[in-house]
């Protein structure tokens, strides 16, 4: 993963301003060039910050995060919006660009790269520690890779 990053020469890194995420930029030797925004934070889980989902399920049975939302967090959509701002900078970014975020958001983001709805991200199991790669065929918004090692 790190012979990856260090070929990069991204003409713009974004960060979301989390620790874990602007630690993993800082390691990845692209700290210093990054923008922090605030668009690439986690999910906001509300009430069920912190909670796992079998503990979740306890009290709704079958829940999950994609399809029945959190009380008093994001929607879906909501996160939607949120990485259609990034895709937009990124678009304009005028060559490669490198992003630092968090698992949700970053399944949500590679829907909205590909023109789906946003809860289609619980499509993309997406490991920790992982590369994946948003580009395009053509003009045609694909993934490259993903969950690369």
């Amino acid at each position: 993963m790190a012979v990856i990053i260090r070929q990069m020469r991204p003409a713009l890194v974004l960060s979301s301003p989390l620790a874990r995420a602007a630690e993993t930029c800082r390691l990845a030797g692209l700290g210093e060039h990054a923008a922090r925004r605030d668009e690439l934070m986690e999910w906001d889980y509300g009430a069920y910050e912190g909670r796992k989902t079998v503990e979740i399920r306890q009290e709704r049975p079958g829940w999950t995060l994609w399809r029945d939302g959190v009380p008093e967090g994001e929607t879906a959509a909501e996160v939607g919006a949120r990485v259609d701002r990034v895709i937009a900078e990124l678009r304009e970014a005028g060559g490669d660009a490198a992003v630092f975020g968090h698992g949700h958001l970053l399944r949500v983001l590679a829907a909205r790269w590909l023109g789906l709805d946003p809860a289609a991200g619980r499509l993309f199991a997406l490991d920790p520690a992982t590369i994946s790669i948003l580009g395009y065929e053509r003009e045609t918004p694909v993934i490259r890779a993903w969950n690369h090692r």
